[in-house]
Formats: structure tokens, C-alpha cells, sequence
């Protein structure tokens, strides 16, 4: 299905990690792009193709996700180690282009704070960021979590009871079209999605490459590291993308833009899953972005 994208890997310096790419080519600036929690590059598709016109883009698989390496270990998948991957993969992506920067910085969800983290720590690298719905916990959301003691995180057994192996890639997408997940997906990025999340196990059946336990470890380490310090550091012109059917408020992104050097929201309407449901309403805020802060 991605015949024409080419994979290779990176290996990250001073570390045990091989990061995934599917590099979409392109003679343009580089655009690096970074999915949700549980899925993988390949979700990407549908948005790496209207943006092919303008940008070289690359889509990497975070550790512990797609094709990626897979280190044991919930101290492994703390958020903080995301945004180093993400920096260590933008410098060598941009050691091989004449421009020597990554343009276009594009994450989704937890993805989009993992851009944001690198571009705190490279003010110089990026030189657009576009964050989609990325996950901003409230603080009076974490206050009152932590005034009632709830130490259960939803997500987290969601994605530990989630259903990992089917007999086919067609009787996944048969259970998958029944869930409200995915009732509104672009079909071309969820066939993306069974193609590219989905393994093909020895005995024939296939399983997700990115496993429950790995997922929860990512949504329990929410919130474990200081969001806001990273953001006042952050001199990249930055879009936050509010999808406006998701469950964060406005107010939060428009408080994350404040600590900002050069920050604004837009409204997208749509899911927290933006991406893979309509792709075309998360580029086309993207493409006025860029064109207008160039």
C-alpha cells in the first residue's frame, strides 16, 4: 500500500534505538511528523499526501510503536525520552538536506508535545510547528484527580484490555468499522493503519505492533514532566490545532500559546483523531500557517 514511500531506519546516537521512517520524498523543505499514542507513521498517509506538494515529509514510528525498537520497561516510555527521540531524528534528517532545518514540525496528540519538547531544546531546528490536539492536561483536571486520590487511569486499562490479535487484517477492520473509534475515519488512513499497526504473527494471524502495555505506560507518564517550563522555552512559530469535538478546552491551548514566543490556536472541526478522520481540515490550516509567518 505505501509501494512508493521509502523505509529505512536511524539509529539514535547514545542509545540502544532504531527509529522507523516512511519518507514519502519530495523535493521540498522537510516536514517531520510524529502520530498519537498506539498508532504508527502509516496513519499518516492521507495528511503526508496533501502536504507531498510542498514539503519532503518524513513520518516516524515513536519507540515502542510501528517498526520501531521496543525496549522493555515502563521507564522506558516517559515523555521526556519522546522528545529527545524526536530531536535526535530531526538533527540527523536535517544533516542530509541543503537546508539544514526541519520546516515544518507536525504532531498529533501526545506526538505534538514530543515536537514541542525537541523545540525547546533546538530553538534553532524548527521552523514551523503544528501541534494537533495535543494533549494538555488542565491543571485543575490534575488537582481535583489528585484531591480525590483516584489512582486508576482509564486509558490505561482501556488500552491493557484492548483486543491485540485477529485471525486477519480484514476481520480487524470488520470489528474496527463497528467501534465509534473508528466509525469516522478516512477509510484510506484506517486501511493505512491495518496495513502498518498490525503484525503478521508465525502462526498467521496478525497482532498490533504497538502493545497494550507499552500504550498505558505512555498514558500513565502524563503530566510526570513539566509541560509549561518546556513551553516558555519554545521560539518556534507555533499553531496549536483545537479539534473542537475533543475533550480539551480551548482555554488550555490558548494558555499553552501564551507561554509561548510566537504561538496562536485555530479550530479544526472535528475528533481528537483529527488526522486520520479528516485529513484535509488539518492541512489546510497548516499550508495558510506556514504561508503567512514564511
Amino acid at each position: 500500500m505505501l509501494s512508493q514511500v521509502r523505509r529505512r531506519k536511524l539509529a539514535l546516537p547514545d542509545t540502544a534505538i532504531e527509529i522507523a521512517l516512511l519518507d514519502w520524498g519530495g523535493e521540498g523543505p522537510l516536514a517531520l511528523l510524529h502520530h498519537a499514542n498506539g498508532f504508527c507513521a502509516g496513519a499518516w498517509g492521507p495528511v503526508a499526501e496533501l502536504l507531498s506538494d510542498h514539503y519532503r515529509v518524513v513520518a516516524m514510528d515513536a519507540r515502542g510503536h510501528g517498526d520501531s525498537s521496543k525496549p522493555e520497561g515502563a521507564d522506558c516510555y516517559r515523555w521526556e525520552l519522546f522528545g529527545r527521540d524526536v530531536l535526535a531524528v530531526a538533527e540527523l534528517l536535517a544533516a542530509e538536506h541543503p537546508d539544514g532545518r526541519i520546516a515544518l514540525g507536525l504532531g498529533h496528540s501526545f506526538g505534538g508535545i514530543a515536537i514541542l519538547m525537541a523545540s525547546a531544546e533546538r530553538t534553532d531546528l524548527f521552523e514551523h510547528n503544528v501541534l494537533v490536539d495535543p494533549v494538555v492536561i488542565p491543571p485543575e483536571w490534575q488537582r481535583a484527580v489528585e484531591a480525590a486520590g483516584v489512582p486508576s487511569n482509564a486509558l490505561a486499562e482501556g488500552a491493557r484490555n484492548r483486543r491485540h490479535i485477529w485471525p486477519t487484517r480484514e476481520a480487524a477492520r470488520v470489528k474496527w468499522l463497528e467501534k465509534k473509534l473508528f466509525a469516522d475515519w478516512d477509510l484510506k488512513a484506517l486501511d493505512l493503519y491495518l496495513a502498518e499497526g498490525l503484525a503478521d504473527r508465525p502462526d498467521g494471524q496478525v497482532e498490533l505492533k504497538c502493545s497494550g502495555e507499552t500504550e498505558a505506560a505512555i498514558f500513565e507518564a502524563t503530566g510526570s514532566f513539566d509541560l509549561w517550563s518546556s513551553a516558555d522555552r519554545v521560539r518556534t512559530p507555533t499553531l496549536i490545532e483545537w479539534a473542537a469535538r475533543s475533550m480539551f478546552p480551548r482555554a488550555t491551548f490558548e494558555q499553552l500559546a501564551a507561554r509561548m514566543g510566537d504561538a496562536q490556536v485555530c479550530d479544526i472541526d472535528s475528533g481528537h483523531l483529527a488526522p486520520m478522520q479528516h485529513p484535509d481540515r488539518v492541512v489546510a490550516p497548516i499550508l495558510e500557517f506556514t504561508a503567512r509567518t514564511s
